[in-house]
């Protein structure tokens, strides 16, 4: 039997953390859709990060967006680094170096996604205008340095911030200067959570390269469809890209367990304190690793739930399934992108059709694409086949899965209508990041700041 334990049950089995993870299975009918998207917000006189405090900073925004929607701040120690609303569960969060993350409320179709979204970003847009601030949704920073870029006072990332550079390049990068859009996807099996992971694992370079959107880096052209993809290739190996295991036979709960087991942790919260672990993994922390560096040493519950916070493989399965592989875009894309995943893994045909096209893609395989996506995009070949024509499919699939859903707006239109604008770049063969760099080089005159203008919200 699944047990939903409480945050504060002291963890006593690898089965607790098991049960934990299984009791977030929801029936059939109960499955919902979420959207996580980051953007990054400017300063319009010098198209530079907005700061954390002062008149036209981060937290104004916050705290306007407060008094507007009355939402709870999120406070870390005296600084507000979020909004929460009570009841609809959704909230705004803060990237490290500013970037603005909305998590919608999780509803049940695509129009629903819609009108909450523009009605945050139309918020947001007023409050930002009146600031002189500019909101944009593109993979990646395309001109500040590391060192121009302020940030967010929360003692997680301080941790992260230390640790980073240990691990990998690009930590920092990662953190100050990308931004993604994210889908949130129920299960209502544990084999229906297998399928889905293991086929949309398979399919995140596709998603990368359909939605490239980051092609500078300080200015220039980069060389990279996807700049934001490339940096997580070189952060963190431990945490990061593909799970193995998942593309194993009988995968489940447990072996995603195993592997999260083995990562090493970044920190466990204590009365509201912080305290680094980024020393031990998690299996070393049940193993009584911090028994006597600090007076509760044992691990709990919620201990488990922030350390699977702190991990980032291109899927990520916390209580419910994350699709990571794209970069911020467009509020068009935005629908696009969570459109896509919910035609394809919400109808069982359509999971059944990828998992048939996919079959035969092994690991080796998949994290080869993966290697090259960010820099050959829709032009990138997984076995002598091309991704333009995978992508194809793959629309055809998820089309059928959203048309089978026939979830209605009042003008009696099913969600294949958020598809069009990847129908656009399927067509054109042209991501974001080509229309970007075309125009880089020709009415742009060289320059990436009418970037800041062409796509700000």
């Amino acid at each position: 039997m699944v047990f939903n334990l409480p945050s504060g049950h002291t963890v006593t089995s690898i089965d607790d953390l098991v049960n934990k993870i299984a009791s977030y299975i929801k029936p059939q009918k109960d499955l919902c859709i979420g959207v996580e998207h980051e953007s990054f917000i400017f300063s319009n006189s010098n198209n530079i990060p907005a700061p954390y405090s002062g008149e036209k900073s981060i937290s104004t925004i916050l705290h306007e967006f407060k008094r507007i929607m009355s939402w709870k701040p999120i406070m870390d120690g005296e600084n507000i680094i979020g909004l929460s609303d009570s009841i609809s569960k959704a909230g705004i969060s803060l990237e490290p170096g500013g970037q603005f993350e909305l998590s919608s409320t999780t509803v049940k179709n695509m129009h629903q996604i819609k009108e909450e979204m523009f009605n945050y970003i139309a918020i947001l847009k007023n409050i930002t205008h009146s600031l002189d601030l500019t909101v944009m949704g593109i993979g990646a920073n395309p001109k500040c340095k590391l060192s121009e870029i302020p940030v967010i006072p929360k003692s997680r990332y301080t941790i992260m911030k230390k640790y980073m550079p240990k691990v990998g390049t690009c930590g920092l990068d990662m953190m100050f200067r990308t931004c993604t859009t994210q889908v949130s996807l129920d299960f209502f099996t544990e084999y229906d959570m297998a399928t889905k992971l293991r086929v949309s694992l398979k399919l995140q370079p596709l998603a990368t390269a359909l939605f490239a959107s980051s092609p500078f880096t300080e200015e220039r052209v980069n060389g990279f469809q996807s700049w934001r993809s490339e940096i997580w290739l070189n952060t963190d190996n431990n945490r990061t890209g593909l799970i193995p295991c998942a593309f194993e036979k009988n995968f489940g709960f447990e072996h995603y367990v195993q592997w999260a087991l083995d990562v090493p942790m970044y920190f466990i919260i204590r009365d509201n304190q912080y305290y680094q672990c980024t020393d031990i993994t998690f299996r070393q922390f049940m193993n009584g690793a911090l028994k006597g560096r600090i007076k509760q040493w044992q691990p709990t519950i919620e201990d488990w739930e922030n350390h699977l916070s702190t991990l980032f493989p291109d899927v990520r399965l916390r209580n419910c399934l994350e699709m990571r592989g794209a970069d911020a875009g467009t509020p068009e894309q935005i629908l696009a992108i969570a459109a896509f995943w919910t035609g394809i893994l919400y109808d069982s045909s359509a999971l059944q059709d990828a998992d048939n096209l996919t079959s035969e893609w092994s690991f080796n395989d998949v994290n080869k694409l993966r290697n090259i996506v960010p820099r050959e995009g829709i032009r990138a070949k997984i076995n002598n086949q091309s991704l333009i024509s995978i992508a194809d499919q793959i629309l055809t699939f998820s089309r059928n899965g959203l048309k089978k859903r026939a979830e209605l707006n009042h003008h009696k239109e099913d969600e294949t209508i958020f598809l069009k604008s990847i129908e656009k770049i399927i067509t054109n063969n042209r991501s974001l990041a080509d229309e970007m760099i075309t125009a880089y080089h020709t009415r742009w005159n060289n320059s990436i700041k009418p970037c800041f203008e062409e796509y700000a919200h």
